[in-house]
């Protein structure tokens, strides 16, 4: 396995400031953020390590030549929109800017784009899955094309009122990812795995990893720490924010002994990058920081 993280904590520093902060505390890879350069619609969102409408000969160079330098690689391009958004002209948006994602990504050999599948959240699974079929298959297609794998987070995007109640991500089960898998068959088509999502939602996190584990490409270390006080006051049916919090790697309720000791049966050899999204860290830089690394240093107990 390859220990990582994901740059949208450290939305502050450049792309070389980034790497650079990778290479001296040694971590392996990074997965770096591309968003389209201007306002973020939500945390975390916005972030631009790697401008992939920018992405010319000389840049590519540039990076590679940056990247090789530090000993660093590139888990993955990242970008996490809604491409099923019931706004024509935003899923529009959002696809092209996934294919330019793809298209960077080819250029630079990054084998890796992460993203989210989107949904509309006022329809249902069934009208969602046909608008899927519409959307990405061409959208695979097209990654095919260019030789990059598009991993799906397990995400379910419902955490705020604007997201609520259908959420922002249809891809959030193993049921439903049967359906995609079945309706896409491709071997550039997977998931970018991460357990804290299932653990709010009550789901087995370890379970899936057999089932799925010739679709996982990516992991993503990030940890959930449900509070049941408040979860017996609001109840499952609340935003989810309500009664869990994201947690960096140890602080939480995930198992990550055993979690990663499932990582190591199903043979899992790909890039695992922490996911920072803990509110206790989030104050300055230095705590950014301190949370990347904290993290790593609990994780090393279990990767070499």
């Amino acid at each position: 396995m390859k220990l990582g993280f994901v740059s949208a904590i450290l939305e502050e520093l450049s792309f070389e400031e980034v790497i650079d902060f990778a290479s001296q505390n040694e971590f392996s890879c990074v997965e770096i953020m591309c968003w389209p350069k201007g306002e973020a619609e939500r945390r975390y969102a916005g972030v631009t390590h790697i401008d992939v409408s920018e992405i010319d000969e000389g840049k590519v160079n540039y990076i590679k030549n940056y990247l090789n330098k530090a000993g660093i690689e590139i888990s993955a391009l990242g970008y996490y929109p809604n491409p099923l958004d019931p706004d024509p002209e935003k899923r529009e948006f959002y696809i092209e800017h996934i294919k330019k994602g793809i298209k960077a990504a080819n250029k630079l050999g990054i084998k890796n784009f992460n993203t989210f599948i989107g949904r509309d959240q006022t329809k249902n699974v069934e009208e969602n899955l046909k608008m899927f079929v519409e959307v990405w298959k061409p959208i695979i297609k097209f990654a095919e094309e260019h030789n990059v794998r598009v991993l799906i987070e397990n995400c379910p995007m419902l955490f705020t009122n604007d997201e609520w109640p259908g959420g922002k991500n249809l891809a959030t089960t193993p049921a439903i990812w049967r359906r995609m898998f079945e309706l896409i068959p491709s071997e550039n088509f997977g998931l970018n795995y991460d357990p804290s999502h299932f653990v709010w939602q009550q789901m087995d996190y370890i379970k899936p990893l057999y089932e799925f584990k010739d679709k996982i490409h990516h992991i993503h270390f990030k940890d959930t720490k449900i509070f049941k006080n408040k979860l017996d006051e609001v109840g499952i049916l609340a935003t989810p924010l309500e009664y869990q919090s994201p947690k960096i790697p140890g602080l939480g309720d995930i198992d990550w002994k055993k979690f990663i000791s499932a990582l190591y049966d199903i043979k899992y050899e790909g890039p695992a990058c922490i996911e920072v999204e803990d509110k206790a860290f989030e104050d300055s830089l230095e705590h950014k920081k301190r949370a990347l690394i904290m993290s790593k240093n609990y994780l090393k107990q279990f990767i070499v």
